[in-house]
């Protein structure tokens, strides 16, 4: 190539394409230089260098450069590990700020910067040119007709959110082209859309799509994948794996046509982002990205031990977050997704590990105080999933004002109460009404609770009730992967059986999971394929599993249409019902004089639970009058909302309970609706007043409606 390159600009970073050339910047504080690598057709390099530099940042602009130019950097400077630099020339490396990139890494030597296969240590300088290993960025245009599309912004309170994969939900899906299975264009197929809107969820979550390291050596050696996705290398690009055409640079547009045909639907779009470590690993790790462009500033080093790296995440590294450029990186990322993608939101991977300023996590830190004031960032859903593996990580119910996160201690708690752990029905009590003793002493709602029977991570809603210990052999680390501490229970025989009696009891169990979940305080979120018993046979870490283990099977739809079609019915009547999705914490009092407070709690005689009764583990039962007509907030438009009041009766003990209405609510009728006993929705079952017996079958909730 015969190129130019002119002075351009220090921003925007990354490829900005004009119509007349392309700007290029790549910010490196510590490099003595940098060279653009354009390749071409043939895969032939050709090196700019690039003498521009203003604030860290190297640019230049090239005339005729266009959309769909491949292109990366090489990046000099020194290579000395104990202090931190790890600067290598040989090695091309993927712009920080790429917004697509062809293909994936090929595992080689020439990855690594040091003689990965002749040296046990990382000190050696590595002469291999990994060129021809590397994917290679692309130059794209950003141009897009949204017909007008924008951010649904539906209130966090009225949203349902649905977990699934982007590849996985579709890769088996009989009624999608065979080309579109497993990519965006397949999420976008109407056959996917309808399942979506029949379900009635609002959101759909999906697990990472930036361009991730889909093939770490440790993986492809046992012929598995980085399925999941959780090492991102770029926080721009939409994974090149999902997209339908394999045409360099397309997915952008693949994906913001997916997100367009959901916003159509009513259907939001959450991104689940790692931005608290990346795919380069420890100082054994390979580089391609960030760590030959600026391994300090990039990365959180160990103190006076350069060459180590902090973990606080088990991936090897941690994101240097006290750094500006990281900061900027990953705001600009955020709002890149908001703005150029019209995603409605983020849940953060391991978020503890963006507050550690120093080594202590600190809710007020730098990260989180840029989000509060972003104009555009704080209008999105923000999820934190509130922990990391470091000292002091756990941080349930610590993040500031804006944020939901997943509620962990939810989790374990219904789990526990469903299998018959003893604990106490305070707890239970706390987490149904949106555990208000974790997020309310700092200004939140009930909507900062997302709430969660399952997910990707752990065992889907079928094995948990299937399964007391994991099966996790196929992912070849001889079953010591994945958590030891998952609450399950096998409702009498482990695995796969036959017995009538025991199936019964399993598929009643799923029930009491959903109705629990969708008539809590707070925001529920599925996971995909539970609405009809997806599997994975007992395996509860599939991170590595880009098979049938991990991909829904829809043949269950048909088989399980009953329990497809009750938690169709379910999320319908959670939307349908005000006192469901309340957007204040229960108050415990009349508000607007109906002569029953907006929530009271009863033992199985119909008798106001006492303090003894809320301590002791020993009791499984208790009923809740949750008052429709005491509903303290008025709707958008301030107008009273009034819904319908029910009784929720919960028997988690081994043998069926009689309840009886107490004294205050014997002056009604109250009509069954919904009993997991049965396998539909009944919505006009028995009627029960007075002193007439209400039966609870073991280990099942009737809700009723009073008339």
């Amino acid at each position: 190539m015969d190129l130019q390159v002119w002075p351009g600009t220090s921003y925007p970073l990354g490829a900005t394409w004009d119509g007349r050339g392309t700007n290029f910047a790549l910010f490196s504080e510590n490099a003595t230089a940098v060279d653009l690598c354009l390749f071409d057709e043939q895969d032939r390099e050709t090196r700019l260098h690039l003498t521009e530099k203003n604030n860290f940042i190297w640019h230049g602009y090239v005339p005729n450069i266009k959309p769909g130019q491949r292109y990366g950097y090489r990046v000099y400077g020194n290579f000395m590990p104990n202090s931190g630099d790890r600067f290598n020339a040989n090695k091309l490396l993927i712009d920080p700020y790429a917004k697509a990139i062809a293909g994936d890494i090929i595992n080689a030597e020439a990855i690594y910067g040091y003689p990965w296969k002749t040296s046990a240590e990382d000190m050696g300088f590595s002469e291999l040119d990994n060129a021809e290993y590397m994917p290679k960025c692309v130059v794209i245009d950003e141009s897009f007709d949204w017909e007008g599309d924008e951010l649904l912004r539906i209130p966090m309170y009225q949203t349902v959110i649905y977990e699934i994969h982007a590849r996985g939900f579709t890769k088996l899906h009989p009624d999608i082209p065979e080309k579109l299975r497993g990519t965006y264009a397949g999420l976008a197929h109407p056959a996917a859309i309808a399942h979506l809107k029949s379900l009635g969820i609002t959101a759909v979550e999906l697990l990472p799509i930036h361009q991730f390291l889909a093939n770490p050596g440790h993986l492809e050696e046992k012929e598995l994948k980085n399925y999941w996705g959780y090492d991102s290398i770029n926080y721009f690009s939409p994974y090149s794996g999902y997209s339908s055409s394999g045409i360099c640079g397309e997915q952008v547009q693949e994906f913001k046509e997916m997100v367009k045909a959901l916003h159509k639907a009513g259907i939001e779009v959450i991104l689940d982002v790692v931005y608290n470590h990346t795919g380069e690993g420890n100082h054994f790790g390979p580089t391609f990205s960030f760590r030959g462009i600026d391994n300090k500033s990039y990365y959180r080093l160990v103190e006076e031990k350069e060459r180590y790296y902090m973990d606080f995440t088990g991936c090897g590294n941690s994101l240097n977050v006290r750094h500006p450029q990281v900061l900027k990186l990953i705001t600009d990322s955020l709002r890149y997704w908001v703005q150029e993608m019209h995603v409605d939101g983020f849940r953060f991977d391991l978020a503890s590990a963006l507050a550690r300023e120093l080594y202590e996590v600190n809710n007020l830190a730098a990260f989180f105080n840029i989000i509060h004031q972003d104009p555009i960032l704080s209008t999105v859903k923000l999820i934190a999933e509130p922990w990391d593996i470091g000292e002091g990580g756990y941080q349930i119910g610590n993040f500031p004002l804006l944020w939901s996160e997943w509620n962990g201690k939810y989790r374990d708690t219904i789990r526990n109460f469903w299998r018959g752990q003893e604990s106490s029905l305070s707890e239970f009590a706390s987490r149904f009404t949106g555990s208000s003793n974790l997020y309310a002493t700092n200004g939140r709602k009930p909507s900062a609770s997302i709430n969660f029977i399952t997910a990707h991570d752990g065992y889907t809603l079928n094995d948990l009730v299937s399964y007391n210990e994991r099966y996790n052999e196929a992912n070849e680390e001889d079953n010591n992967d994945g958590h030891d501490d998952n609450r399950s229970w096998n409702c009498g025989e482990e695995g796969e059986t036959d017995d009538a009696e025991i199936l019964t009891l399993r598929s009643r169990q799923r029930r009491n999971f959903l109705v629990t979940l969708m008539l809590s305080q707070g925001v529920p979120m599925l996971l995909g394929g539970d609405e009809f018993g997806r599997t994975q046979l007992g395996n509860n870490n599939a991170y590595c599993q880009d098979n049938e283990i991990s991909w829904i099977d829809w043949s269950l739809a048909e088989k399980n249409g009953e329990l497809l079609e009750f938690t169709r019915q379910l999320i319908a009547f959670h939307h349908q019902n005000p006192v469901f999705q309340r957007r204040n914490w229960f108050q415990g009092r009349e508000i607007h004089g109906s002569g029953v407070r907006d929530i009271t709690w009863f033992d199985a005689e119909g008798e106001e639970m006492t303090e003894k009764q809320w301590q002791q583990e020993f009791i499984k039962t208790i009923a809740i009058c949750l008052n429709g007509e005491e509903i303290d907030t008025p709707s958008e438009t301030g107008q009273r909302i009034i819904g319908n009041t029910f009784l929720l009766c919960f028997n988690a003990y081994h043998k069926p309970i009689d309840f009886l209405l107490s004294e205050d609510l014997q002056k009604w009728e109250w009509q069954v609706l919904i009993d997991t006993a049965e396998s539909h929705i009944i919505d006009s079952g028995a009627i029960y007043t007075e002193e007439k017996i209400i039966p609870v079958t073991e280990r099942s909730i009737v809700v009723l409606r009073r008339l």
